[in-house]
């Protein structure tokens, strides 16, 4: 057995961001009169309206975030993981004993405060009949949470009297899918509390988000001109105005309180007033130990991927954590084979002679092949096809004369070692992260053997000649027939089939959702016609 429980990794050295030069990455800011509140590094911080040097106000071990003012300014709500579960937590404006409000096993994320400032809002799996959240409010002395009368919502804010609600009813499944047009576009419906009626903020498809209702108008993020800006919705007259366009990075986060608005972009923040339009951008400073930063050991067994074994069985070729180390079965010690910090090292594969490790790196800035001599340890660097692209699954042919691979472009790829030479053997037509194909060298290393999918979303197998560059589709297309390799003698081609995929293989397709009960056999393809039948019927009569 490799003994991966040996791999302890080199100290890593990062260093932590602690002055103005540069992206912050600070989240989720909130204002009051005096304050903003943001999240930073997993905690809570606090700096005064003015800018300059942060506080911390949260150290749990777990994650702060989504802080929010109260609408007197003097407490605090968020989210947390104090005790293992994500829960919605208070603590007073200046700093304290975080207060825990919610128990329900869903995460309960904050999303806002009731008009009176004796109720949190927030968002939760809990009493939801699908898969998206409902909408709660709690009370500042914990107790039982109060659903809204809404059948679903992730983001929230109160009209001032408390009789209307600006609410986001789905939710996204994609966080940083930028310029999402489809059918989980945010929008913002205006609920009325009393009879449940929704009337929507005009919208065409766009990513409306993030509302903040500042007396008779709600303001909030969308991108319906591109990058995220700011807009404004005047409830009285149904119009929608920009208020700072987007440009650039999207403005992220934004939330409203004491006569100001403030938002966050490229990590920084900015405070708007909404009635002068005046813009100011703060200056913070961040000082902190950031233990997450700091020089450590780390035990790499859990990192510890795509593990190929040496042509002996004596060792073990592994990538984790961007590097590349060999492993002994039995006896020995652990390799890392280029030391190299700041380096992504992928996918290694040694060869079948044993002389060479190759894997992916992107020393260069790009992804290329790097084969590494383990004799004298000399590497050569090597151009992939089509670059740049991010690129997968090597495996040499038997004769460590050749390399296949796949790329993010659904290509399936050849390389001549000698020659450094890439040859473009297949095209996948559809995209599908569900998808994986690794080719498959025959014995002889004249062919590859590989699945793709179809027109018709099925995967079939095809076989491809190194020799003339034909590639031949061997199964029906009737079945989704996936993951061929050849016997080790080369005479049978076995893999595995499915009859009843139907509309499943398309994936996203919804008619896909109903494809529950998916089975697959292995079948065996004869491929000389003189072998004969592995299955065929067979009788002792004479």
């Amino acid at each position: 057995m490799v003994k991966l429980g040996a791999m302890l990794g080199v100290s890593i050295l990062l260093t932590a961001q602690a002055t103005t030069s540069g992206p912050l990455l600070m989240r989720h800011p909130t204002v009051n009169a005096t304050t903003v509140v943001f999240a930073y590094a997993g905690d809570l911080w606090s700096v005064p309206k003015t800018g300059g040097e942060a506080t911390r106000l949260t150290s749990a071990v777990g994650i702060e975030s989504n802080p929010t003012f109260s609408p007197d300014g003097s407490t605090i709500a968020f989210t947390g993981t104090y005790d293992g579960n994500v829960d919605v937590f208070t603590i007073p404006a200046a700093g304290g004993v975080p207060k825990r409000l919610t128990y329900h096993p869903s995460a309960d994320q904050v999303t806002g405060w009731a008009p009176d400032g004796r109720s949190v809002v927030f968002s939760s799996g809990m009493l939801s009949n699908t898969d998206l959240p409902r909408l709660f409010i709690v009370s500042t002395n914990g107790g039982v949470p109060k659903p809204l009368p809404f059948p679903s919502g992730s983001m929230a804010s109160f009209s001032p009297d408390g009789k209307r609600l600006a609410y986001v009813p789905q939710v996204h499944w994609q966080q940083a899918w930028k310029r999402y047009r489809g059918g989980q576009a945010y929008k913002i419906w205006i609920g009325d509390m009393a009879d449940s009626k929704v009337k929507p903020v005009p919208t065409k498809n766009w990513n409306d988000s993030n509302p903040m209702w500042v007396g008779s108008k709600v303001y909030f993020l969308s991108d319906r001109t591109g990058p995220t800006g700011l807009y404004v919705y005047d409830t009285a007259s149904g119009k929608v105005d920009v208020v700072v366009p987007g440009s650039g990075m999207d403005i992220k986060s934004a939330d409203a309180g004491a006569g100001a608005i403030v938002y966050e972009k490229l990590g920084a923040l900015h405070l708007l007033d909404p009635k002068t339009k005046r813009h100011q951008t703060l200056n913070v400073s961040i000082q902190g130990d950031f233990p997450q930063v700091r020089t450590q050991f780390k035990n790499l067994a859990a990192y510890a991927t795509n593990g190929r074994l040496s042509p002996t069985g004596v060792r073990a070729v592994y990538e984790a954590r961007g590097r590349i180390f060999t492993v002994p079965a039995a006896k020995g010690d652990i390799r890392d084979l280029t030391g190299k910090d700041g380096v992504a090292e992928r996918y290694p594969a040694w060869s079948p002679d044993g002389k060479t490790i190759a894997y992916l790196s992107d020393e260069s800035g790009e992804y290329k092949l790097v084969l590494r001599d383990l004799a004298t340890n000399a590497e050569r660097v090597v151009d992939l096809g089509e670059p740049p692209a991010y690129y997968y699954s090597l495996v040499w042919s038997p004769d460590s004369k050749r390399i296949a691979y796949t790329d993010n472009r659904h290509n399936i790829w050849a390389l001549d070692v000698a020659t450094g030479t890439n040859k473009k053997i297949d095209t996948m037509p559809y995209e599908d992260p569900t998808r994986q194909v690794t080719p498959a060298w025959s014995p002889d290393s004249k062919w590859i053997t590989f699945h793709r999918d179809l027109d018709n979303h099925l995967n079939a197998v095809f076989l491809h000649s190194i020799e003339t560059g034909k590639t031949t589709q061997v199964t029906d297309g009737m079945s989704n027939a996936r993951f061929p390799i050849f016997d080790t003698g080369g005479k049978y081609l076995y893999f595995v089939a499915s009859t009843n995929t139907a509309t499943g293989a398309a994936w996203l397709d919804l008619s896909s959702y109903g494809s529950l009960n998916t089975v697959s056999s292995v079948y065996a393809m004869v491929l000389d016609k003189d072998t004969p039948d592995p299955l065929g019927p067979q009788s002792d009569e004479e």
